[in-house]
């Protein structure tokens, strides 16, 4: 399965932000955590060997454990439906959805874990983001975050998401220098690695026409194919992150 962390993919949906951080170098998914069963046959496709379990608020470390399954990082984007802007009733992390971030605590917790790599919409700066920070504050993890949209990798839309990196405190990654943060790392590889990230995306943005006109694929398998592609991740961004991450520990061992 490769070398580097055991990551639990919490929420996973079409299992972007693991991929992304698989392709950083950072570890390796061991498992699922995903409720939708359109998602799931994506993510058993992906990764055959990995357990998924379907519902976060029955997965314990026990349940882990019984299968010789011991993840060290968790990467989690839990839903957003309660902080997103286009929900103007949204009680943020008091609501019944966007609340599921505690149980991301819970499993770093119980599991002993050396990071969480978490993803939500930027709104939740404004609606409970507190209650995230003082639950992880609570099992001793310090965390960093930052609103970052796809084209700042070269994607031609926007899409801004909140990343939230999280390790246990006193790793002293950041010292006196913002630039030795996870996102400062990141931001400065952004001109190097970022830009090139979506090169190929004119040559199939030029062929849509040509594709939809001829695939034949029925309306509702491209309703679930677009459902699932629309609650991911750019993988691009959590790559780069992880590759931050890498760079801070390689420097702090």
């Amino acid at each position: 399965m490769g070398e580097g962390l055991s990551i639990l993919d919490l929420f996973s949906g079409a299992g972007g932000l693991g991929y992304g951080l698989e392709q950083s170098g950072v570890g390796h998914v061991v498992a699922h955590c995903e409720i939708d069963p359109h998602n799931q046959r994506i993510l058993k496709a992906r990764h055959p060997e990995a357990y998924i379990h379907d519902d976060v608020r029955t997965l314990t470390a026990a349940v882990l454990h019984e299968r010789g399954i011991y993840p060290d990082a968790i990467a989690a984007g839990f839903p957003c439906q309660d902080a997103s802007i286009a929900n103007q009733s949204g009680q943020g992390t008091l609501g019944e959805r966007t609340g599921l971030f505690v149980h991301v605590v819970r499993l770093a917790r119980d599991l002993g874990c050396k990071v969480i790599f978490m993803e939500n919409v930027p709104e939740l700066l404004n609606r409970g983001f507190g209650d995230v920070l003082g639950a992880l504050a609570e099992i001793r993890f310090d965390a960093e975050w930052e609103v970052i949209s796809a084209s700042a990798m070269g994607a031609p839309h926007k899409r801004e998401r909140l990343y939230i990196v999280a390790y246990p405190s006193g790793q002293g990654w950041q010292g006196s220098e913002p630039d030795n943060s996870i996102f400062g790392r990141a931001f400065k590889a952004f001109p190097e690695y970022g830009h090139t990230a979506f090169d190929a995306w004119g040559y199939l943005d030029a062929s849509v026409e040509l594709v939809r006109d001829c695939d034949g694929l029925s309306v509702g398998m491209e309703r679930r194919r677009l459902y699932a592609l629309g609650n991911a991740v750019v993988p691009q961004i959590p790559e780069l992150l992880g590759r931050a991450y890498l760079s801070a520990i390689g420097e702090a061992a």
